[in-house]
C-alpha cells in the first residue's frame, strides 16, 4: 500500500491510524475481493482524520474517516460521526450533493474509533478554488449556499436537540443542555466558563422567549464555504457538501450558516435573496445573542484544541459584549 498520513505532532489533537488498521477496516467493509494499493490524508478538516483510498476491486476512490478516540472528545460534541450517520435519511432534499456512506463501523473494535467509509464527491474544497473565480461571480456561490441551507432548513423534526438525540421536548431544554454541556468542557480543560454559565442563567430565566420556538427544524451545524465542493465549471457550482456532523433539529436562527451569512455586508449578501429575510423582532434579537454565546462558547473549545491561547483570549471579549446586551 502507498501509505500517505499527515506528519502530526505527538499533541496535536488528531492522530493517524496505522496501514494495518486501513486493510483491517477495508476487509471488513468491502470483504477479501477488495485490495487497498493507496491510502492519503487528507487535510483542510480539524476534527475527524479522513483518508483518500483506492484498491483493487473498487470502480473509483472511497473517502475513510475516522473520529477521534471516545476520551478525546468534548461532551458537548459527543460521538459526532454517529449524529451524521443518523442525519443521512434527513438530508433527502440535497442527497444528490451529499456524499453515500458505503459502510459505518461504530464497534471500536479495530483502532478504538468511529469509522465511515463514503463515496467520494468529485470537484475541488471553495476554499482553493473559489479565490480563482472573480469575485463579481461570487454572488451566485452564495445564492446557492442560500438555497441548499433553505431546503435543510424546511425538514421538520420530532424534537429539539441532536438528531441522534438526546432529544428535548422544548427549545429551551435543548439551548440549556447544550450550554451546560460547554461550560462543563470549558471547566474540564482548565478555562474559566463563567461567562457561559450566566448566559444559560440568563437562557433559563427568559426560557419562554425561547420556548416562542415550537417547531423542531433541522439545522445544518456548521455549513459554509468551508464545506462545500465547486464543480469545474466557468462560474461557481455548488457540487458537494461535506461533513454535517453537527446537525440538530431546534431554531434555524441558531445555524452556524446563519451567522457567518449575517457576518459581513459583502459577496454573502446574496445569501437572502435565495435563503429570504430574517426576521427582526425584539424577541429574534435575544434569541441571536443566546445563540451567539452558544457559538462562541464552542469556538473556544476549539481554538484551546488547536493551541491557539491569543484566540481564546478574544473569545472572552466577544463573550463580555454579548453577556452586556442580554443583561
Amino acid at each position: 500500500m502507498d501509505f500517505r498520513p499527515i506528519p502530526r505532532a505527538s499533541e496535536a489533537f488528531q492522530q493517524p491510524v496505522t496501514a494495518e488498521d486501513i486493510e483491517a477496516i477495508a476487509l471488513r467493509a468491502f470483504g477479501r475481493t477488495v485490495r487497498v494499493t493507496s491510502a492519503v490524508e487528507l487535510g483542510g478538516g480539524m476534527y475527524n482524520n479522513t483518508y483518500r483510498l483506492m484498491a483493487e476491486g473498487l470502480d473509483g476512490p472511497v473517502i475513510l474517516r475516522l473520529a477521534p478516540a471516545p476520551e478525546r472528545q468534548f461532551a458537548s460534541e459527543h460521538e459526532l460521526m454517529r449524529n451524521e450517520y443518523a442525519t443521512v435519511p434527513f438530508l433527502a432534499p440535497i442527497a444528490d450533493l451529499v456524499p453515500r456512506v458505503l459502510a459505518a463501523d461504530w464497534s471500536q473494535e479495530i483502532t478504538g474509533r468511529d469509522w465511515m467509509v463514503q463515496s467520494h464527491l468529485g470537484g475541488t474544497p471553495a476554499p482553493e478554488r473559489l479565490g480563482d473565480y472573480p469575485r463579481t461571480l461570487w454572488h451566485g456561490f452564495f445564492a446557492q449556499l442560500g438555497t441548499i441551507t433553505k431546503n435543510i432548513h424546511a425538514v421538520t423534526g420530532p424534537r429539539f436537540g441532536p438528531v441522534a438525540g438526546p432529544g428535548y421536548a422544548t427549545w429551551s431544554e435543548a439551548v440549556l443542555a447544550s450550554l451546560s454541556a460547554i461550560a462543563d468542557d470549558v471547566s474540564r480543560v482548565g478555562l474559566d466558563a463563567t461567562d457561559v454559565r450566566k448566559v444559560a442563567d440568563l437562557a433559563a430565566e427568559h426560557h419562554k422567549v425561547l420556548d416562542e420556538i415550537t417547531e423542531p427544524r433541522l439545522l445544518t451545524g456548521d455549513l459554509w464555504t468551508v464545506n462545500t465542493m465547486l464543480a469545474a465549471a466557468p462560474t461557481p457550482v455548488i457540487s458537494g457538501v461535506l461533513d454535517l456532523d453537527r446537525t440538530l433539529w431546534g431554531d434555524p436562527a441558531a445555524d452556524w450558516t446563519i451567522r457567518m451569512a449575517s457576518a459581513k455586508t459583502d459577496e454573502r449578501t446574496a445569501f437572502w435573496d435565495t435563503y429570504g429575510p430574517r426576521a427582526a423582532t425584539a424577541a429574534d434579537t435575544w434569541r441571536a445573542l443566546v445563540y451567539e454565546a452558544r457559538h462562541l462558547g464552542a469556538i473556544r473549545l476549539e481554538r484551546h484544541r488547536l493551541h491557539n491561547p491569543s484566540g481564546v483570549d478574544e473569545t472572552y471579549t466577544s463573550m463580555a459584549a454579548v453577556v452586556a446586551q442580554l443583561i
